[in-house]
């Protein structure tokens, strides 16, 4: 909690001599009463007195009021600090901690839990510092005034005080349980509405509708269960202060009818117990506040222990670079750094995602000199989209070493390998907002000849124009407004804006149609003689365009080489040609197709085989 207080603490200080200066006002009020009702009983006049309690309580409540300001501003801050924090750490997490993670959860961390931060940071440490001291003030005039009615006074205090102290745990157990409640909440709700269509499409409405509303219940009663427990603080404070004034006004009486003490003692000894409510309030407030503070400080500590990617560059930074042949000003990411293509290779690469799970790379090794394309095949779960993963650095590796032009990328500085990387992900997501947000998205800088570059390019301009706002329109929630093609053509025009050096496309064309297929195809051709291409591909017509084939079975690498090469040399790759590849060229004939013609009518055959099997 002191983290969150620390950069505040001269604001919240500030805050806290505002307050105690309006509560030494009010300590003054019982003291003028006093003398009020002693001079009564003679023929002195009141009205000084009565202009004198007058601008106390004016006083005291204006500067209350300048003080209740700036704690409130300063608590506002320190919800905007604690967000800039976690956001920013939160999407700068590993790609790992992500999938192990709800992210409706993570998001519930950054919105809910740190408005809780408000209360606890401020006004929970204002009111414990400002409550004790006005507490402590007010029993010593007391004291002063009459040590017996001080006594009981005491007496009923400490006897409610220990009751209420048993509640308070159980305020933040329940507190933080509907602070989970929460993330479940906005879990569920991320679910549904990432996959909208489908929930329509299967009828799911009520279903998931059922889901939320129960953890929105779960989320109630908890909430409600925190609510009665300092329901039952706050009455407490009510009960002590009336068993107490009670107790005062039996015994104070007594002693009065005895003349221990005078009658206006005993109208101040009451107006001083009242006056004692709002530090006791206050003291009450500050643990309640701090139970339901802690609750939300330890989902934010859980989220700031997720493990993140490290920004800088790694031990060995003096590493051979290729030598840049235009800077990028300012050190943007964005901008193009080389001009060289790219050089890729696995050195005996060992993977698995997590130590409980088994390895998806058994001792993976290939080498990809630049420019050119490398296309890399094999059955579903073979681990070939994992390769893009670990060129990335979404993952780590287990054992072995992922290269880039012969350095380590565990000792390229993240920013600049991802900057000289363009990557088209599997399903080719797109973002909320216009097409040209989308577009723009990995090159900010880009300029307007380069953007109609490359929508003719990427067989975009034709989509451009018939939009009614052109780049400016809203392309909807993922995408939604899109056909799945026209997302892959802008995920493929978002990749090669960037200018990369080395281009990774994950099944990049599997949902165009054949012509626009075939013009996607020409186009990567053109842009493999001067950047590294790695294709993920299960279609005859890319397989064939490639320089190379990577062979993968099983988590290894079984063979490289040429179509030809491989139709003739390896009979796992004959296999996926003759059927795999061509299972939707030529109709009913296509069972007869051989491995043979399968090597010899490649080209010919890639306007005509839209279908594609998606990798794992």
């Amino acid at each position: 909690m002191y983290r969150h207080f620390r950069p505040h603490r001269g604001a919240v200080a500030l805050g806290a001599f505002l307050t105690l200066i309006g509560s030494a006002t009010g300590l003054a009020q019982p003291l003028a009463a006093k003398s009020l009702v002693d001079r009564l009983g003679g023929d002195d006049s009141i009205a000084g007195i009565l202009i004198l309690l007058t601008a106390l309580v004016v006083l005291g409540t204006a500067i209350e009021s300048v003080g209740a300001y700036v704690l409130e501003r300063t608590a506002e801050s320190v919800v905007l600090a604690a967000r800039r924090t976690l956001i920013g750490r939160l999407l700068r997490l590993r790609l790992g901690e992500v999938e192990r993670t709800q992210p409706g959860d993570l998001m519930s961390r950054v919105t809910s839990d740190t408005t809780l931060l408000r209360a606890v940071t401020t006004q929970s440490v204002v009111s414990a510092a400002s409550g004790g001291l006005t507490f402590v003030a007010t029993i010593v005039m007391m004291g002063l005034m009459d040590p017996v009615l001080l006594g009981v006074t005491l007496g009923v205090i400490v006897l409610i005080g220990g009751a209420v102290s048993l509640v308070m745990p159980k305020i933040a157990r329940a507190t933080q349980r509907a602070q989970e409640a929460v993330g479940t909440i906005s879990t569920a709700l991320e679910r549904a509405f990432g996959a909208f269509r489908t929930l329509k499409a299967s009828g799911a409405e009520e279903r998931e509708s059922a889901a939320v509303e129960a953890a929105a219940q779960e989320a109630w009663r908890h909430g409600v269960r925190s609510a009665k427990w300092q329901s039952v603080a706050w009455s407490s404070v009510g009960l002590a202060v009336q068993v107490s004034f009670l107790a005062v006004l039996g015994i104070g009486g007594a002693r009065v009818a005895s003349g221990a003490i005078s009658v206006s003692t005993l109208v101040a000894f009451l107006l001083f117990l009242f006056y004692l409510i709002d530090p006791v309030s206050r003291l009450v407030e500050a643990a309640s506040q701090y139970q339901v503070g802690s609750a939300a400080i330890a989902r934010i500590v859980q989220a700031e222990r997720l493990e993140t990617e490290r920004t800088e560059s790694g031990p060995l930074d003096g590493a051979r670079r290729p030598a840049p042949t235009t800077a990028a000003p300012d050190g943007d990411a964005d901008v193009e750094a080389f001009a060289v293509a790219a050089s890729v290779a696995f050195d005996d690469v060992t993977f698995r995602y997590r130590d409980d799970l088994p390895y998806v790379h058994h001792g993976v090794s290939f080498d990809v000199p630049g420019p050119g394309m490398t296309a890399f095949v094999g059955p579903s779960g073979a681990g070939k989209t994992t390769v893009f993963g670990l060129i990335e650095r979404f993952y780590e590796v287990t054992g072995g070493r992922v290269l880039v032009d012969g350095t380590d990328v565990r000792e390229w500085p993240l920013a600049e390998l991802r900057a000289a990387i363009g990557y088209v992900e599997q399903d080719a997501p797109v973002l909320a907002g216009t097409l040209r947000e989308n577009l723009l998205f990995a090159a900010p800088r880009a300029t307007e000849p380069e953007i109609r570059d490359v929508l003719v390019r990427a067989r975009l301009d034709a989509v451009v124009e018939r939009l009614p706002e052109g780049l400016e329109t809203v392309v909807g929630h993922r995408g939604s407004k899109l056909s799945g093609g026209e997302r892959q053509r802008v995920a493929i025009a978002r990749a090669l804006l960037r200018k990369p050096r080395l281009l990774l496309l994950d099944e990049a064309t599997s949902q165009l149609d054949a012509v626009n297929e075939l013009a996607l195809r020409d186009v990567v051709a053109e842009v493999s003689r001067e950047v590294t291409v790695l294709v993920v591909a299960h279609r005859l017509s890319t397989v064939t365009l490639a320089d190379r084939i990577v062979v993968m079975d099983a988590g290894k690498v079984r063979a490289v080489g040429t179509h030809a090469e491989l139709v003739a040399a390896d009979p796992l790759y004959g296999e996926l040609a003759a059927t795999q590849f061509l299972a939707t060229t030529a109709g009913p004939v296509v069972g007869e197709t051989s491995v043979g013609s399968a090597a010899s009518t490649g080209a010919e055959t890639a306007a005509s085989s839209p279908a594609s099997v998606k990798s794992a």
